[in-house]
């Protein structure tokens, strides 16, 4: 089977970043840098990086283009018998789980923006930004309608294959995304009080850096890279054979974090400037961007801006998350690409209704709770809080004490081709002994076993 491979460096390094900046880049990391520190959460938060993100990611680079399979077919394939199928199945569950609720979210961007360009925001109070969010969410035919439609854009890319689909589409969007941000960086920037939102990102307060911020910093620097659910060893599997791996990793993990960071500039000097709660989390997104964007000179043209690069966001990392299931069900099942994109479109837009109906307490389905969680936060909990960190560990385990270093080595320097030399015995430590140590406190932090 012509499974499509992406055409360069360049096309390889769009597709990655596209996979792991999402909606959390555009307010969760930029409002948990300035609730923790500024500058002071930004460097453990490198440091981590350094620690878990790169590790991982380098390891699934590892097993994707090593391999040239898929999350299931990696382990398969580089160490058959050992159960290690089992680790990349987790990951196709996984993205299953985050893609129900994913999408539901993804369709109130896609709302917003239609009713963006439909100049609905003119003249916005925050009662009326708060009615309009509340008939999204609770809908129930509204939202399910954008979710649909987020899906059929996703599966219509995933069909057009690797290079003519996800190729071609995150190379023309990430830099529209990057052009987008920096333009509203501009307007946001010249705001008066601006700089009380640059201090809230930037301002180094090692007092505010306790254990629970180390900790947060520690799960970001593994969840925001999409790490431990198969999608970067399902790309991987298409790079080029002559891309530099580690040059790779680090150029996402840098560009993720930088995106994030335009973007903490693009909302919180517009936030203090208008003197409201920089906290608001996803209200920043649905109820006090379009409230504070309608007050300003061409405030509409940003708040266009803004919603098609939030879409931007979603839909990059949606492409990657359907990717993991559909690579599974065209190697391993034998379907045809267009026959496997279709069927998990219809699975997740068929389960993710569960989550739509569910995601607020007057929606439709939501007072169906086990244990006071709904479909929704189920959803996010169990790959959020359980798969994700527990495929990233096994993920290093299986590296650490199955895969014979040489292999690695040979592939990570392309066989000898990239002088390693420095960093490759730093690595073989660090995936052995401190990366799981980390990952296990991740997982035991998000299970709530360890507090701070």
């Amino acid at each position: 089977m012509d499974r499509g491979m992406f055409s360069s460096g360049l096309a390889v390094f769009f597709a990655t970043l596209g996979s792991a900046v999402g909606l959390g880049n555009i307010w969760k990391f930029p409002y948990l840098t300035g609730q923790f520190g500024g500058g002071a959460f930004l460097m453990v938060y490198l440091l981590c990086i350094i620690f878990v993100g790169l590790p991982v990611m380098l390891s699934e680079f590892y097993l994707g283009r090593k391999s040239r399979k898929g999350a299931v077919g990696a382990f398969a394939t580089l160490a058959p018998g050992t159960g290690g199928k089992f680790i990349g199945k987790m990951g196709v569950a996984s993205s299953y789980l985050i893609m129900f609720f994913y999408s539901c979210v993804a369709g109130w961007v896609y709302y917003y923006l239609i009713k963006a360009i439909s100049g609905d925001f003119a003249e916005i109070t925050m009662e009326s930004a708060k009615a309009q969010f509340g008939s999204v969410v609770v809908g129930p035919l509204t939202p399910i309608f954008w979710q649909f439609i987020v899906m059929a854009v996703v599966s219509a890319i995933l069909i057009m294959g690797i290079k003519n689909g996800i190729e071609r589409v995150t190379k023309t969007l990430m830099p529209v995304l990057f052009i987008l941000i920096i333009i509203c960086d501009i307007r946001a920037l010249s705001l008066p009080g601006a700089m009380d939102g640059v201090r809230f990102l930037f301002e180094v307060d090692f007092s505010k850096l306790t254990g629970a911020a180390i900790l947060t910093a520690l799960g970001l620097a593994f969840f925001k890279l999409s790490l431990g659910i198969g999608t970067m060893i399902t790309y991987a599997s298409y790079f080029t054979k002559d891309n530099n791996l580690l040059g790779t990793a680090a150029k996402v993990a840098l560009s993720d974090t930088l995106v994030s960071l335009l973007a903490g500039l693009a909302i919180f000097p517009t936030v203090f400037s208008f003197g409201l709660e920089p906290g608001a989390g996803p209200g920043l997104l649905f109820m006090t961007i379009p409230l504070v964007f309608s007050q300003m000179p061409f405030g509409n043209l940003l708040l266009i801006s803004f919603f098609f690069l939030t879409s931007i966001a979603a839909t990059t990392a949606m492409l990657s998350l359907v990717e993991v299931p559909v690579a599974y069900m065209t190697e391993e099942k034998g379907m045809s690409r267009t026959v496997a994109v279709l069927l998990n479109g219809l699975i997740i837009f068929g389960i993710g209704i569960l989550a739509t109906l569910s995601a607020d307490k007057s929606s439709l389905l939501g007072g169906v709770t086990f244990m006071d969680r709904g479909f929704f936060d189920w959803f996010d909990y169990l790959s959020s809080n359980i798969l994700m960190p527990l495929g990233g560990l096994l993920i290093v385990i299986f590296m650490s004490y199955v895969v014979d270093k040489k292999s690695i080595k040979e592939e990570l320097t392309n066989n000898g081709s990239l002088n390693l030399n420095a960093f490759l015995p730093f690595f073989f430590i660090v995936i052995r002994y401190v990366t799981p140590a980390l990952l296990i406190i991740i997982f035991l932090n998000a299970v709530g076993v360890i507090k701070l």
